[in-house]
């Protein structure tokens, strides 16, 4: 054994301990600002119905719309593949998935909505309405994952109703049972950090009243105009919008056609890869990184409806556009009808079944500390294991061939996935 080298020092204790106690407040505040991911299961899309249209079989209705347009419009995997350019490797794979999804689960996420898309005459009734079937649907097992209301804004016109509906229905849901796990409220349209904070209060009065946990509700915020990117002072409107949230915010939505008006962009130019929106969601998306909060892209307006060709022409725009965002770190967005849910998951199931044995085997490799041909770091491994996580949550992947090709058990994706902060700066264990 060769002889230790000796280690000299010149610095007393003491100094370290000065820096870190100058530093404890930057500790603090980067502990309680920046948490992480939640480590929870986010949904590939959400899905709005309107509340008057809203009903008991609106889930199993959309699933068996978009079987019935497979069964038009691609009813093999052949001809799905002609039209989405999908490999032939990945053809039966991808289509076989599709199919058993929308049979299993077609909708992962489903807002019940009283904004925009609401056109009901009585808005109290639908909302009681819509707590007594979610609370139904959740106690037979048939709701989506995440199921909740968007409500009217925080803007003075229409405030007064946003806050009714949004107590009739968390009352209706606490009359039918309870809050379910798998609750979701959005705040559309909001414009300035205090309107996000007068809906925090709304909340904490509603616990309060009922006696529920402090925090109980979480809220996802909808970035539909410019000032909530950027103030008028010149800084990031949306990034003091989820420290106004008092960590009640769990998700951005970008809203698409909302926010390309306001900016004048012109109708037909109105798209989730206009340069406008692809700023707007860069800014969320750095505002919302490392805070727990997940960014959402928004919808296309072109509906996969009419005749085959028109059909086929829709679903290569959709199937792109979800691409576009899943290359982007956009793993969520909006879907608006039945013949959209088609290419949602072909496009999701694609994407992971495309680097499922890369990913698998890199992340084998840190995990084993095996040499390879790319040398992967601890913030890597972590994107590996999310990547492989969301992929297994959707059901693009299966978790046995996800352990036999990584060793790794759920156990471990999830530990490489939500590492503690100083993790990512030293070598794995």
């Amino acid at each position: 054994m060769g002889q230790q080298e000796k280690v000299s020092t010149s610095l007393a204790g003491t100094v370290s301990e000065g820096i870190s106690a100058s530093l404890a407040a930057v500790d603090a505040e980067l502990d309680c600002r920046y948490p992480g991911d939640p480590g929870t299961r986010q949904p590939v899309h959400t899905v709005y119905v309107p509340g008057n249209l809203f009903d008991a079989g609106t889930v199993r209705s959309w699933g068996d719309r978009a079987l019935a347009a497979l069964d038009e419009h691609a009813p093999d995997a052949a001809s799905f593949a002609a039209v989405l350019g999908l490999s032939d490797d990945l053809a039966e794979d991808v289509y076989g998935r599709v199919r058993a999804k929308l049979e299993r689960e077609p909708i992962e996420d489903l807002r019940v909505d009283f904004e925009d898309g609401y056109g009901g005459a009585d808005e109290d009734h639908d909302a009681a309405r819509a707590a007594r079937l979610i609370s139904e649907a959740y106690a037979k097992g048939t709701a989506a994952p995440y199921t909740g209301i968007r409500m009217k804004c925080m803007e003075a016109a229409v405030r007064d109703r946003g806050i009714r509906t949004t107590d009739v229905f968390l009352t209706g849901l606490l009359e039918h049972g309870g809050l379910p796990e798998g609750l979701v409220l959005t705040l559309p349209k909001v414009t300035y950090p205090e309107q996000v904070t007068a809906f925090v209060r709304l909340l904490e009065a509603f616990e309060k009243a009922h006696g529920l946990d402090a925090g109980r509700l979480g809220f996802e915020i909808q970035i539909e105009t410019s000032q909530a990117i950027l103030a008028a002072d010149g800084t990031a409107a949306v990034a003091r919008m989820i420290g106004a949230a008092e960590g009640r915010a769990t998700g951005l939505h970008y809203g698409t056609f909302d926010y390309s008006a306001c900016l004048g962009v012109s109708a037909a130019y109105q798209a989730s890869d206009h340069p406008a929106a692809d700023h707007a969601k860069a800014i969320m998306q750095v505002a919302a990184a490392g805070t727990g909060v997940r960014v959402s892209d928004g919808s296309t307006n072109v509906l996969p409806v009419g005749s085959t060709e028109h059909v086929h022409e829709a679903w290569r725009l959709h199937y792109g556009l979800t691409r576009r965002a899943l290359a982007r770190a956009y793993y969520q967005g909006w879907d608006m009808h039945p013949g959209h849910i088609p290419t949602r998951y072909a496009a999701v199931f694609a994407f992971y079944r495309e680097g499922f044995e890369t990913a698998a085997k890199r992340l084998s490799a840190y995990a084993n500390h095996a040499g390879g041909d790319v040398m992967d770091e601890p913030a890597t491994a972590k994107a590996l294991s999310s990547y492989l996580l969301r992929g297994i949550d959707c059901g693009a992947l299966d978790t046995a061939e996800v352990d036999a090709l990584t060793g790794l058990t759920r156990a471990d994706l999830d530990r490489f996935a939500a590492p503690r902060r100083g993790d990512l700066t030293a070598s794995a264990e």
